[in-house]
């Protein structure tokens, strides 16, 4: 299987709408060039501009969605279409990442289970998912995350554990924690013995300089490939059996001791 990253650049002087025109350009573009298709985190809006969440907020039928589909099925791709600010039924606001079969069907939506700011931005505009999700991508089995997921591995060993081979992320992580992206990526794909795509956006949010450096990890903890700063589209060939062989030859996952006790003191 194929997959390429699309990390996306965000320009306050592009409008969303614009941006949405943009960057369906770009993913039907990979038609016959890739298999699946990955897009970064809140791309039509920037993760770190939540002054426009409330304005720019769709329901999962909204604009993003119509764009995202027939993007889709033009270039006949399985595509994550990143995440996008969901305004939900009762008016409560998610970040909520979207992924559509090579037919633009939307098969799969996840809200983001983690959010990020602590007592700000994200943590208090937005609320939080409940569910992990994963998407069965024939051959290659999807775990979703979303970011600030990426420092939680309890949610990807369970992913792993619902038959996942590969974790995406999707993310508009910052550039002044750019280490943390690399090294957390690597982990999770050492610890699940899982292929991890990582999609980030570059550019600029709300003042916010983004990381870039878009990465496949293999299950061995390998970068394949990493993007740079700048906008850039990362294509990789991935070996479904890469997992399984992993899985057998150093089976740590056979070994997990579960449902200890607490230490007692």
């Amino acid at each position: 299987m194929r997959a390429s990253l699309l990390q996306i650049a965000v320009d306050p002087d592009e409008s969303p709408d614009a941006r949405r025109a943009r960057v369906a350009s770009l993913v039907a573009g990979q038609d016959g060039l890739a298999d699946l298709v990955i897009l970064p985190e809140l791309w039509t809006v920037g993760a770190f501009s939540y002054d426009v969440f409330e304005a720019e907020a769709e329901p999962l039928d909204g604009p993003t969605h119509r764009a995202m589909a027939k993007a889709a099925a033009d270039a006949s791709v399985w595509l994550h279409a990143g995440s996008i600010v969901e305004r939900a039924p009762d008016g409560a606001l998610f970040n909520t990442a979207l992924v559509y079969s090579p037919d633009g069907d939307l098969v799969r939506s996840y809200r983001k289970i983690h959010r990020f700011g602590f007592d700000q931005g994200e943590a208090v505009l937005m609320a939080a998912g409940d569910e992990p999700v994963t998407v069965p991508v024939p051959g290659l089995p999807l775990g979703l995350a979303t970011c600030y997921d990426l420092r939680f591995p309890e949610l990807f060993r369970s992913l792993t554990d619902a038959g996942a081979l590969a974790l995406v992320v999707s993310a508009g992580w910052p550039e002044r924690r750019r280490e943390h992206w690399t090294l957390l990526s690597r982990a999770r794909a050492v610890e699940n013995q899982a292929y991890v795509l990582a999609c980030a956006t570059a550019g600029t949010h709300a003042g916010v300089p983004q990381a870039g450096h878009s990465l496949v990890v293999d299950p061995w903890g390998e970068v394949l490939a990493e993007a740079g700063a700048a906008e850039e589209v990362l294509t990789v060939d991935l070996d479904p059996e890469l997992v399984a062989t992993t899985r057998d030859r150093f089976p740590a996952l056979k070994d997990r001791v579960l449902g200890l006790a607490p230490p007692t003191r």
